[in-house]
């Protein structure tokens, strides 16, 4: 069982020492543990610390953002043979000695996908400002909302994932990640537990390069769900757009009908008429659109169901290949025994 710890890092130098120090090293039910930190697009030492601490290093020239970071480190942790990936802050605002209790889900077989969560627990709500606690608490509520089952944190950046989650995701947000993954593998009907940590709620050192402007935040984040939630449930998303347009509609034709009952004719609000026709048009363009974008549903499906057994069947053959290895390196060939000469010449 392989542990890798991905560590996502953008001048991070002033902590990311004590985070990847304080990474357990001994893990019950956890063979090895392995440190992976994704540098992206670091001016300072970030990538010298992680590389003198013994972690691989996955560096980006420039900054692309906290999902393409994510992204690469999921790549790499698979290259690197990971049976389980943990992600977690380089800023030190989690605790890596919480590590054990984050995967035991994944370890008991009763999860796939596990979160820490800042909420569940009312008694271990960090200290935060009341409008970041709102935001937390809104996104959580609207994304709980759209997969129907209650959660109360999902935008914490500590989490856990078994191979049979990581290998399923395919993402497309560079900004952040958080959402994204939480509604794809909810989609995919991965388990998916909540565990309570106790969580640093304000950086100790900098600030937050996604959280930084909470307007900014929503607007990107919003616009990543709402992608998401298209991609995956669109007769629904697409559905909802149609029933908003048939009830303006409906609105201008119901207007239209009061005018002539009460004055016997339509002028001079003939327009009404046009603009019901017209949003009651769109209605039907919209739902249709939905039509097709769920028969390519299907079809996305059935691609990423490829793409996951292909990645799964890349990892396996490469267990089988390291452990053959290990192996042959395991194994003391005794020298052969000296050939008898013949008889005639011994006599000789």
């Amino acid at each position: 069982m392989r542990l890798v710890v991905q560590l996502p890092a953008l001048n991070e130098e002033a902590t990311l020492q004590e985070v990847l120090t304080r990474i357990p090293r001994q893990i019950h039910g956890v063979d090895e543990v392995l440190t992976l930190v994704v540098d992206d697009g670091s001016t300072d030492a970030t990538s010298a610390i992680a590389t003198a601490a013994g972690a691989r290093v996955v560096r980006h020239e420039n900054p692309r953002g906290v999902g393409a970071a994510f992204r690469s480190g999921i790549s790499a942790a698979g290259e690197m043979g990971a049976d389980i990936v943990v992600t977690i802050d380089a800023d030190g605002q989690f605790n890596p000695e919480d590590i054990p209790k984050l995967i035991q889900p994944i370890l008991d077989g009763e999860a796939d996908f596990v979160t820490a969560s800042r909420f569940i627990d009312k008694a271990l709500t960090p200290e935060m400002p009341s409008v970041k606690r709102w935001g937390n608490d809104f996104m959580a509520r609207w994304i709980s909302s759209m997969v129907k089952k209650r959660f109360y944190d999902v935008s914490c950046g500590f989490r856990a994932y078994s191979r049979n989650a990581f290998l399923r995701l395919i993402l497309i947000g560079d900004f952040t990640y958080t959402h994204e993954v939480f509604l794809s593998l909810a989609f995919a009907q991965v388990p998916i537990r909540e565990v309570p940590i106790v969580v640093r709620g304000v950086r100790e050192h900098g600030e937050s390069r996604v959280a930084g402007s909470i307007f900014r935040y929503g607007r990107r984040t919003a616009s990543i769900i709402l992608k998401t939630y298209r991609d995956y449930k669109p007769l629904h998303f697409f559905t909802q757009m149609a029933a908003w347009c048939m009830l303006v509609s409906t609105g201008f034709f119901g207007f239209l009908m009061v005018h002539k009952i009460r004055t016997g004719g339509f002028f001079p609000h003939k327009w009404s008429g046009f603009a019901g026709g017209a949003f009651a048009g769109a209605a039907l363009t919209i739902f249709l659109v939905g039509i097709v974008a769920e028969m390519l549903d299907r079809m996305r499906v059935a691609q990423e169901e490829s793409v996951f057994q292909a990645r799964k069947l890349h990892l396996e053959l490469q267990d089988m290949k390291d452990q053959l290895a290990r192996q042959q390196e395991n194994q003391t060939v005794a020298p052969p025994p000296p050939a008898e000469r013949p008889e005639t010449l011994q006599r000789l």
